[in-house]
């Protein structure tokens, strides 16, 4: 048999000791992937549609595209991860942001656009759950919890790409126009698979498998075809088919609330009943409902993740089409204007990284949410420049928190098995709230993103923030979470 020591790669004896920062660069650059696309195209969608003739009810679906392919992705991904280690899902999935960016840069139309979005969506799933497996693979190694700082870094990067990705938008789009936004797909990639190349190490994942096996499981029988038939028997490929049919299902009617469609939800429904009979049933379940179901700690962190996301995003999009569709702002001065939210968000994950009240974290997201979307409520086609700094500045503190204090809580929720699909399945349920926010900004902008539309969106966003501080004060076991 293999050994683990022996199949990755030598390291010297401080190494031993402590978290390999050598592996720092590239859980970074892999996990800043899918935030940057996901900000960047906020300040692109009125130049996209301006340039190709779509309404933002078209439009819409550059953002709903990349969350439905990164919220089906993310958990399969993330499982994957588990099964065989990071490092072969790592660059794939980056050589795959590369193709897309190429097909975005190139596209003559908003359907080649939206082509190229699902591609990016699949191809940034594999940075955020491969990061947090190879935490709790260092965590092992080491014998001791990685420190706190890594799992700071990893949501401060997150977050820094967030809150700069609509300035930076709006620098690429001054220079070089909405495809520029694509291209820098090709770079970003190019340099993340190197570093993964290079850095990532060739270890087992669970099933006892280097990244250099092609055959049979390390232990398993050699008989051929036996250890590709118990791989595929640890995929749980019917239980992946099943999950999505019911993601797909539900986040369609989400991108489009329209009472014809009445027939998405009872699908979704009837998917998700074989879904949870297949898994509870299944050997080796895709998502192991026994446990999540008996892990009511990290179910409410999921939920909490859904309307957290709702108030992030509404924001992120609506606030960005409203400054430039009816204050006036172009696509650089819009995202200029969300500048104050970008350095309160890094300087409040910075300050509190260190701290180990997870629940303090979500407790102040929780507060500055509500905050922010009251004064959102008071902006106006008039209103002075400061008020829109101000609204950003205050939507920094949730930005900075919550983002931190909902990975901390999985890292130390979950099986630790199971890290790479729960990490996963936290971007999914985060993906469900960003296709909320998504829709939700649709229908109450529908043909032009005006004051009124704003308005409504800033109430929905308002309840979202309610139940998200209630989810917080009244979970008794967030008392018990704490980092290290």
């Amino acid at each position: 048999m293999t050994d683990q020591k022996e199949a990755a790669p030598a390291r010297t004896a401080p190494e031993r000791s402590g978290f390999d920062r050598r592996l720092l660069p590239p859980m970074l650059l892999g996990s800043v992937l899918n935030p940057v696309n996901s900000t960047i195209i906020s300040v692109a969608l009125v130049p996209i549609g301006a340039a190709l003739g779509a309404p933002p009810a078209q439009t819409a679906w550059l953002i709903s595209a990349l969350y439905l392919a990164t919220a089906l992705g993310q958990p399969v991904v993330g499982r994957l991860i588990d099964l065989f280690g990071p490092r072969r899902m790592f660059l794939a999935a980056t050589a795959l942001v590369g193709v897309a960016g190429v097909v975005g840069t190139l596209a003559p139309n908003l359907g080649v656009l939206i082509v190229a979005r699902v591609v990016l969506g699949f191809g940034t799933c594999a940075g955020y759950p491969a990061s947090m497996a190879l935490v709790r693979s260092e965590a092992r190694r080491t014998g001791r919890d990685s420190p706190a700082t890594v799992l700071t870094a990893l949501a401060v990067a997150s977050q820094t790409i967030m809150v700069i990705g609509p300035l930076l938008g709006g620098l690429l789009i001054a220079f070089g126009g909405w495809r520029a936004t694509f291209a820098l797909n090709v770079p970003l990639a190019a340099v993340a698979f190197l570093m993964g190349l290079l850095r990532l190490p060739k270890e087992t994942g669970t099933d006892g498998r280097t990244d250099t096996d092609t055959g049979t499981e390390t232990g398993a029988d050699t008989a051929p075809g036996t250890g590709r038939r118990r791989i595929t028997e640890r995929l749980d490929l019917p239980g992946m088919a099943l999950f999505a049919v019911v993601l797909v299902s539900l986040l369609l009617f989400l991108m489009d609330l329209r009472p014809d469609r009445w027939y998405l939800p009872l699908i979704t429904l009837a998917a998700a009943a074989v879904f949870a009979r297949r898994e509870l049933r299944a050997s080796t379940p895709f998502i192991d409902l026994r446990v999540l179901g008996g892990n009511g700690p990290l179910l409410t962190t999921y939920g909490r993740a859904v309307v957290a996301y709702v108030v992030s995003y509404g924001f992120l999009y609506g606030f960005s089409q409203w400054t430039e569709d009816t204050y006036g702002l172009s696509p650089f001065h819009a995202g200029l204007v969300q500048l104050p939210m970008a350095l309160v968000a890094i300087g409040i994950s910075m300050a509190t990284g260190r701290r180990s009240s997870v629940r303090g974290k979500l407790l102040t997201g929780g507060v500055g949410q509500i905050a922010a979307c009251a004064l959102m409520l008071t902006l106006g086609a008039h209103s002075p420049l400061w008020m829109l700094l101000a609204v950003a500045l205050v939507f920094g503190i949730p930005q900075g928190s919550n983002s931190l204090g909902l990975q901390n809580a999985v890292y130390f929720q979950s099986d630790p098995e199971r890290t790479g699909s729960s990490a996963g399945l936290l971007r999914t349920f985060s993906y469900v709230g960003s296709m909320i926010a998504t829709a939700t900004t649709a229908a109450a902008y529908g043909q032009r993103a005006d004051t009124h539309g704003l308005h409504t969106l800033a109430w929905i966003m308002l309840a979202a923030g309610v139940v998200y501080l209630l989810l917080t004060v009244f979970d008794r076991t967030l008392r018990r979470t704490t980092a290290v």
